[in-house]
């Protein structure tokens, strides 16, 4: 009996070195980089100083003008993932004959690693003869080419519409999933009913799949918070388009403010990690489960 009662955490095991390594190992180093002033182009500095980097950051223009760059794209993502999404899907769950071609079609976006997306449409927007350019003056939309990157929030709109375009997939699958489980005795009584397809939407549709809004709301602001390659790749680190990541990665690697960007980045995992927290909850619906007696 002793050796049954042990067997279950002798084979988890593996798994509980490797996450202690890998996760919470660096977790714990992080915070404790993070109480100190820990810059390796001055390594005669280093010193115990508590939260002083916290009160730094929160106190720095950079910051703070980092920060109102990442909400503006969490707003927009946000709202037109779940907006485009939701449409996506309704329109997927319609059984066509190209509707495992368009299932498949949709899902490519999402398949490309972030930075071949920066890449791609870098050459849309790009300032000079990019294909939008070519587009809008070949209609004589415009005299001269616009220079796409060189406004702040017209940047963060394309950034935004970047990350939309690559996690929509996502968002359409989920919602494609909650449609087709929807019972077709309750559509079809509806129906009877008298209840036209904006009806049927709005007080049938959208009512029974109100989890999977939770969780693309989730996704989707975990993908707006994370949002990098795309803005290295079309854009760079300039501080017109800087989001808290790439402060981050500018404190940390540019800088060499291990101190400083080890507070930052736990700024930002103490978000994305609340987040996560709400993103299992929903999936879970908030229940606990309960142990059964055998």
């Amino acid at each position: 009996m002793e050796r049954k009662k042990y067997t279950p955490y002798l084979l988890l095991s593996p798994m509980i070195i490797v996450m202690g390594a890998l996760v919470f190992y660096p977790i714990l180093v992080t915070f404790w980089y993070s109480l100190h002033r820990m810059n390796l182009t001055k390594p005669a500095e280093y010193a115990f100083i508590g939260v002083e980097n916290y009160l730094k950051i929160l106190s720095s223009n950079g910051f703070w003008h980092a920060f109102s760059n990442s909400a503006f794209v969490l707003v927009l993502v946000v709202g037109f993932c779940i907006i485009v999404g939701f449409a996506v899907g309704l329109a997927l769950s319609r059984k066509t004959k190209a509707s495992g071609f368009l299932l498949a079609l949709s899902i490519v976006p999402w398949a490309l690693p972030g930075i071949i997306n920066g890449i791609l449409w870098r050459f849309i927007f790009y300032s000079g003869n990019g294909l939008a350019n070519r587009i809008l003056l070949n209609l004589h939309m415009i005299e001269e080419p616009y220079q796409w990157l060189g406004n702040r929030f017209v940047a963060l709109g394309i950034i935004s519409f970047i990350t939309v375009w690559r996690h929509v997939p996502f968002c359409s699958i989920v919602f494609l999933a909650a449609i087709q489980s929807i019972p077709k005795s309750t559509l079809e009584a509806a129906r009877m009913d008298g209840a036209n397809k904006i009806r049927e939407i709005f007080h049938i549709v959208i009512p029974m799949i109100s989890s999977s809004f939770k969780i693309v709301f989730a996704t989707s602001v975990l993908q707006a918070v994370n949002v990098f390659d795309e803005i290295v790749a079309l854009s760079g680190y300039r501080d017109l388009t800087k989001t808290l990541l790439i402060e981050n990665y500018l404190t940390t690697f540019s800088f060499l403010d291990f101190g400083k960007g080890s507070a930052l980045v736990y700024l930002i995992m103490l978000f994305s990690g609340w987040i996560g927290f709400v993103h299992i909850s929903n999936l879970t619906g908030g229940k606990k489960v309960e142990k059964t007696k055998v």
